[in-house]
């Protein structure tokens, strides 16, 4: 099983809000992450923490660096990962530069439901509507943030915090994930930057790159998962549970090994010179979902409830990793991940 050895693993190694009288209460969970994320982004501007960019040749650490912030908590690394992919959307796209104590979410799912849009006025670009699952609501200080102009979709970058910004009280009812702070957000003629022409932010390579890397930050909420199984078989030796670890390491080997395969192509051809980058992002993330939904299952088999009822962290990772896992859209990546395969052509 993959070890953690990066500093910024032993720097998080004891999250706090792990106490009897924290639990699960999604207020609480949302104030202690945003505490943590706040340390994060201090050790960024200061150096002690690094997120090379993707394609810089140090991608490899890049995803250590995300894995190590999930294994040690998922919900913090939902809002690290945030942070600084936006800060790689900014300089891949020559946007505004994030300032040292700045903390930046991206802001870009769009499910059915009334969504954002832009409008070019004589005062500049104001933005208006709802935008669906923004973590970070109220601990990020600015947004990267997708809407609908007359042209087609942008990418547009906003401060948060002020009465054109507010999160709706109520739409983030999870108790996986809760303190990722996902809720929908209210934009009110909102002041907004726009960052890249129209679909820039989907069509850059490092879009997906990107995704590679919330797979990483799936691998590291796994590797956490499956620690009662392995101090289970190691205090108590069983056949069943050495089993069942077996198939849990073989997973985790397998996701790891992939992992820096991926960093590895990525720093090769940062600029997708070869169109394969849209297939690699599927096939890491596809993978990884598997694995992390296999440990999921061996874990539970092999531990029964005992961990998920007596163990917080635990039944805070279990929880948590399912929910981040439905970042991925299964059969419909899968299908799109076919037809790139049987019409290569596609992807260009």
């Amino acid at each position: 099983m993959n070890e953690v050895t990066t500093p910024l693993a032993a720097d998080l190694a004891s999250p706090a809000g792990l106490d009897e009288d924290s639990g699960l209460r999604p207020g609480t969970a949302r104030l202690e992450t945003a505490q943590q994320f706040a340390s994060v982004v201090a050790g960024i501007s200061s150096g002690t923490v690094a997120f090379p960019l993707p394609g810089s040749g140090r991608t490899s650490q890049r995803f250590a660096s995300l894995r190590a912030v999930a294994q040690s908590d998922l919900c913090l690394a939902r809002l690290v990962e945030g942070h600084v992919d936006a800060t790689a959307i900014l300089a891949e796209l020559q946007g505004p530069t994030p300032g040292p104590t700045d903390r930046w979410g991206v802001w870009a799912a769009e499910p059915p439901g009334e969504g954002v849009i832009a409008k070019r006025t004589d005062a500049g670009w104001r933005l208006e509507g709802v935008k669906q699952y923004c973590s970070g609501a109220h601990s990020c200080t600015h947004a990267l943030i997708t809407a609908t102009a007359e042209d087609g979709r942008r990418l547009f970058a906003i401060r948060t915090g002020g009465p054109g910004c507010r999160p709706v009280k109520g739409t983030w009812q999870a108790i996986g994930m809760a303190g990722s702070d996902t809720p929908d957000v209210r934009i009110t003629d909102l002041p907004a930057v726009p960052v890249g022409g129209v679909e820039a932010y989907v069509r850059r390579p490092g879009f997906q790159h990107g995704g590679v890397g919330v797979a990483a930050c799936w691998y590291g909420g796994a590797l956490a998962v499956a620690e009662p199984l392995r101090s289970a078989a190691h205090g108590n030796p069983d056949p069943h549970t050495d089993a069942h670890l077996g198939a849990v390491d073989v997973e985790l080997h397998a996701a790891g090994a992939l992992l820096d395969r991926a960093a590895a192509e990525i720093d090769e051809d940062p600029h997708d010179h070869s169109a394969t980058a849209r297939r690699r992002s599927l096939r890491v993330r596809a993978f990884i979902e598997e694995v992390c939904s296999a440990v999921l299952s061996h874990v539970g088999r092999a531990t029964g409830a005992g961990p998920l009822c007596h163990d917080l962290r635990h039944a805070r990772n279990v929880a948590d990793l399912g929910v981040y896992l439905r970042q991925h859209h299964a059969e419909h990546n899968l299908a799109e991940l076919g037809r790139l395969i049987a019409r290569p052509e596609d992807e260009r």
